[in-house]
């Protein structure tokens, strides 16, 4: 299911993502990675969410680390390219545009976590932790693209508050 999904982002990134100019957001989809290679870092032995394959398929998709990369190098170069791509003009077309994605994001989640059961939660992460992390998660990505340093240096006291949040043994 892992494979289909993100080979939906692939096909939308064909599509209505900036493919040709990807290097233009390339230090954006570093930026997304670093912050998901982060995560899976600090929270290995901890985490707050987790990919799994339906029980139906068993095969090397049935790792998180394995389902982790695919997002990684699939699904979020791809969002990157089409959000960025066609990010509009004007305050209530961003708060509209940032809002679909936010929506679209929590929505996959939401029926992966509860229909499809290729997603987990623990150690108190819900799905309205995810809604408020997608929330800050895409206006970052914009931040990123056009002020990278600060987006960086903002980053910093968002990971420290998740970390210290939900208690998060990092050392």
């Amino acid at each position: 299911m892992h494979l289909i999904l993100n080979g939906i982002f692939l096909g939308a990134t064909l599509k209505w993502g900036d493919w040709r100019n990807w290097k233009e957001y390339h230090s954006t989809i570093l930026f997304f990675w670093f912050g998901d290679l982060l995560y899976n870092i600090l929270c290995h032995d901890y985490m707050m969410w987790e990919y799994k394959e339906s029980i139906f398929a068993e095969n090397l998709l049935s790792n998180h680390t394995i389902i982790s990369l695919l997002i990684m190098f699939v699904a979020y170069p791809s969002t990157v390219l089409i959000y960025l791509s066609n990010f509009p003009k004007g305050i209530y077309k961003r708060i509209i545009w940032i809002l679909f994605w936010v929506s679209l994001y929590s929505l996959i989640e939401y029926i992966n976590l509860n229909y499809l059961n290729l997603v987990f939660h623990h150690n108190g992460w819900t799905i309205g932790w995810s809604v408020l992390f997608n929330l800050i998660l895409f206006p970052m990505l914009w931040l990123h693209y056009n002020k990278p340093i600060i987006a960086l240096l903002t980053s910093i006291p968002i990971i420290l508050f998740f970390v210290i949040y939900f208690h998060v043994p990092i050392l």
